[in-house]
């Protein structure tokens, strides 16, 4: 007689996405690459959108108030089902230890918590720098609270025509062209000014979709959120390879 096929488990009302994101409420274009497009990544995904989290309320005003809202909607991913709960804004990195503690999960709130290890590839004499969607709002605190090294050069975007000014104003319309060419000259003058830097760190979510660009014009290796997400996922649902079969000779035959 064949054996019964093997019970399985419940006790959550959405399965098969251990990622969740929390989200600022936004208006401007997500495109693919994003964060918020559902279509960047290879795996699911749980969203939920933390109300009167501007971009400019987060970025410019230190997320002032906001701690509860985003506490409360992380336990709410949590109890949707989901294994470690991550953010679209770098400058949450804030509240990481914060959340952290309040869901019990693991918790990724910013791409500025991989600077620490990207250092640690590089030669000796070489430094990571940070490309930032606003210089003057990343503060000290900010990078304590990512374990950012001492000493690690940033530069922001705010000075370009399209990239910050869409972002933080949280417009409707944004022209993809003019926002990578703000990167790319970021880029250019982040290298100008530290010549030490080995590799780019994207602190905004909203980098990443131009993360090859950067990349294939300066020579440098270049992170971001999009990569730290996946890798994130991996530890939260490692890759399930073939068994080796019974007469694989390193196991001799059966």
């Amino acid at each position: 007689m064949g054996s019964s096929p093997a019970k399985v488990g419940g006790g959550r009302a959405v399965y098969g996405a251990a990622v969740g994101i929390l989200m600022l409420e936004a208006r401007f274009p997500r495109i693919p690459g994003d964060l918020g497009n559902a279509l960047t990544w290879p795996f699911p995904v749980h969203y939920r959108v933390v109300r009167g989290a501007s971009p400019d309320r987060v970025v410019r005003r230190r997320a002032e108030g906001l701690l509860p809202a985003f506490v409360e909607a992380a336990r709410e991913l949590v109890a949707m089902g989901c294994d470690g709960i991550t953010t679209n804004c770098g400058f949450l990195a804030l509240f990481q230890r914060e959340l952290a503690a309040a869901v019990g999960v693991p918790v990724a709130t910013s791409s500025l918590l991989q600077a620490g290890a990207i250092q640690a590839l590089l030669p000796p004499g070489r430094k990571v720098g940070i490309l930032t969607v606003s210089a003057e709002s990343l503060t000290r605190e900010h990078l304590r609270a990512a374990a950012v090294p001492e000493g690690t050069p940033v530069m922001g975007t705010e000075g370009g025509r399209e990239f910050t000014r869409v972002i933080l104003g949280d417009l409707p319309e944004l022209d993809p062209v003019a926002a990578e060419a703000d990167l790319l000259e970021a880029a250019e003058r982040l290298l100008a000014l530290h010549p030490e830097v080995g590799a780019i760190l994207l602190e905004c979510t909203n980098m990443c979709p131009y993360a090859r660009a950067i990349a294939e014009r300066t020579g440098l290796p270049v992170f971001d959120m999009a990569g730290f997400v996946a890798w994130f996922h991996n530890g939260l649902r490692p890759r399930r390879f073939a068994e080796p079969r019974e007469t694989d000779p390193r196991r001799g035959s059966a």
